[in-house]
């Protein structure tokens, strides 16, 4: 028996990632939330690795920050060691990662969550989703609690169906044991909701009072600290890091592997899920790598208090003696304790096809999804998606278009077009390579391309606004300056170029010019350039990346001009593809399967070609001829 507890505006289902992130989002543009998680202690919990950012995950929590969400503030207070990657490579791959105080984080999240205003949080499990008319109405608990609300975000992670395996010993619970969720996947089929079953999995934490650390290569953080937070400087968050460490697998790790690959759930054929590609386990690389004769494996400490390691790159589902019988016949891990057992975990999920841009159900209004659910994996992945169902969710109840950002704009439109346009038969993982306009969405100026928009939503404070107007400003005017300041071939110039081993100069030259060779810098001109303002860092940042790369840049605005004009192409709502009778059975099929709303959108379909698209623009015409 049911009974109507609460009106509100907006019901988040989960309190992980995309959860925190579509709570905080909703909450704060004035909607009353509520927050529904299986357990208040697992708040932004980190199941996985102890880490945020890395390799293109760095500029999604970037871009999260610059529109207003939480992430990158949250592992500024908590991180304890912070490196940024790439950076033999062009500014397009830098990416930042920090190492997690784990507890920390996930405390410091519940504290922002507590103390937003609009937003409750209920410890309750959702086992129904009511709908009306093709419209959501409202959510009901396992204890019979009916909450009515206007829009609804599932950000339930992993724990619809979710059961871990380890060797033959196989649990039905979600990450860390937590109690996972199963009448809500049978209400999600009910809805026409397609759902299939992924699986990922986590590596053994162990004690490092048991680790041999003088085996082992240390791993430092950077001395120089950028901070994810466009609204942190270095000197706010600077502090004592702890350092992660290096060691190797070897043959006798493999052969142990091999000879209980039978013992293995992913051998064994008792999971059915589809694992990620770009982060196998330990028994996946052994088997696919095999002329490998070692692997990297890194230990990361999960917290400033705590003895426990995370074992990067061996993560496993094969038996408990057996995951401890291999990290032992490696460097340093001779006489390891294991704390935590590695586990595969296996859960359901849907097809994002099902989603539009807005992350919205195509066929019921008011629904949003975001995170794992929708196919991904990765704390940011899942932050990023809830951000914006978050926004979407809220901008629905107040009537208004919802904020759709393009693969032209950020890592988060990329992502979202990959899922919704392409779909996923396997976790969605960030890569740099699928951003096809990447030296543009550059993790340094995710604040230059998203705070218009976080603003314009309400996530982003005046104060704040006007700071990055400032400093956009900054960055206009400098490179004027530049562009009408010339330097002569005086002594003093010529032993700065020559310092550099660069060509020498035969006549006067604007420093913007000089400033466009790799290997001179802003810093080498201050004692010659007189007008010359004193500026952040960031700034000078900024400026000297538009020098260094203008012609590329360049490049990539003339072909993000083209995507546009495709973009802009919009496909009618009503269009039925059997109507355009040149259009390949495929191509049909695709299409209405995806329902794209633009040609820029159809021609990233897989499975409909540049001829299909040129037969649907023909037919386009003629229609508005027609009409």
């Amino acid at each position: 028996m049911t009974y109507i507890a609460e009106s509100i505006d907006i019901a988040v289902i989960g309190g992980g990632h995309a959860g925190c992130e579509a709570a905080l989002a909703a909450a704060r543009m004035g909607k009353k939330t509520i927050m529904f998680t299986m357990s208040l202690d697992s708040i932004g919990m980190m199941p996985c690795n102890p880490n945020v950012g890395g390799t293109s995950k760095g500029h999604l929590v970037r871009e999260i920050d610059a529109l207003g969400g939480e992430m990158g503030k949250n592992i500024d207070k908590t991180f304890i060691q912070s490196r940024m990657l790439n950076t033999a490579k062009g500014p397009a791959v830098h990416s930042l990662r920090a190492q997690a105080d784990k507890k920390r984080y996930t405390d410091e999240m519940k504290k922002v969550l507590e103390n937003t205003p609009n937003l409750m949080i209920k410890q309750q499990e959702i086992v129904e989703i009511l709908v009306e008319e093709g419209k959501v109405v409202g959510v009901v608990t396992n204890k019979g609690a009916q909450y009515i609300c206007k829009a609804i975000v599932l950000a339930s992670g992993t724990y619809l169906k979710s059961r871990c395996l380890t060797g033959e010993c196989i649990e039905y619970t979600g990450p860390n044991g937590l109690k996972s969720s199963s009448d809500l996947s049978e209400n999600l089929k009910a809805l026409g909701i397609e759902l299939r079953r992924f699986k990922t999995g986590t590596p053994a934490r162990v004690d490092a009072r048991t680790v041999d650390f003088s085996k082992m290569e240390p791993q430092y953080g950077d001395e120089h600290i950028v901070p994810f937070s466009f609204e942190n400087k270095e000197a706010d968050i600077k502090r004592d890091q702890y350092p992660c460490y290096l060691t190797y697998t070897n043959e006798r790790t493999h052969q142990i592997i091999r000879d209980n690959l039978h013992r293995s759930p992913m051998y064994s054929g008792v999971i059915e899920g589809t694992g990620p590609r770009y982060c196998p386990s330990i028994e996946d690389k052994v088997v696919r790598f095999a002329d490998k004769d070692r692997h990297q494996v890194f230990l990361e400490p999960e917290g400033e208090d705590t003895t426990e390691m995370y074992v990067q790159g061996m993560s496993s589902s094969l038996p408990e003696e057996v995951q401890l019988e291999m990290l032992r016949s490696i460097a340093g891990l001779e006489n390891v304790e294991v704390m935590r057992t590695g586990y595969a975990i296996e859960y359901d999920c849907l097809n994002p096809l099902e989603l539009k841009h807005s992350l919205e159900f195509k066929h019921i209004e008011g629904f949003f999804s975001g995170g794992q659910m929708n196919g991904s994996s990765g704390y940011e992945e899942a932050a990023c998606q809830g951000l914006i169902a978050g926004i979407n969710a809220a901008l629905k109840v107040d009537g208004r278009e919802p904020l759709i950002i393009d693969r032209s704009e950020a890592y988060i439109g990329v992502l979202i077009d990959d899922l919704v346009t392409k779909g996923t038969r396997e976790p969605y993982r960030m890569l740099t390579s699928r951003a096809e306009y990447r030296l543009l969405l550059r993790q340094d100026n995710a604040d230059l391309r998203l705070t218009e928009k976080g603003h314009e939503v309400g996530l982003i404070s005046d104060e704040r606004y006007n700071r990055f107007l400032e400093k956009r400003k900054a960055i206009d005017t400098e490179l004027e300056r530049l562009k009408n300041t010339y330097v002569g071939t005086s002594q003093k110039v010529q032993e700065i170029i020559a310092a550099k081993e660069s060509t020498p100069l035969r006549s006067g030259i604007a420093l913007c010019e000089l400033l466009k060779r790799p290997e001179l810098s802003y810093e080498d001109f201050k004692e010659v350039d007189d007008t010359r303002p004193e500026l952040p860092e960031e700034v000078i940042e900024q400026v000297m990346i538009e020098l260094k790369y203008e012609g590329y840049i360049s490049r990539q605005l003339k072909q993000v001009e083209q995507f546009k004009k495709l973009e802009k192409k919009r496909i009618p709502d009503d269009i039925n593809y059997d109507d355009v009778y040149s259009l390949r059975l495929e191509a049909k099929q695709k299409l209405e399967a995806v329902r794209p709303v633009s040609i820029g959108q159809a021609s990233r379909i897989s499975g409909v070609s540049p001829a299909d698209i040129s037969v649907l623009l023909v037919y386009l015409e003629q229609r508005r001829n027609r009409n």
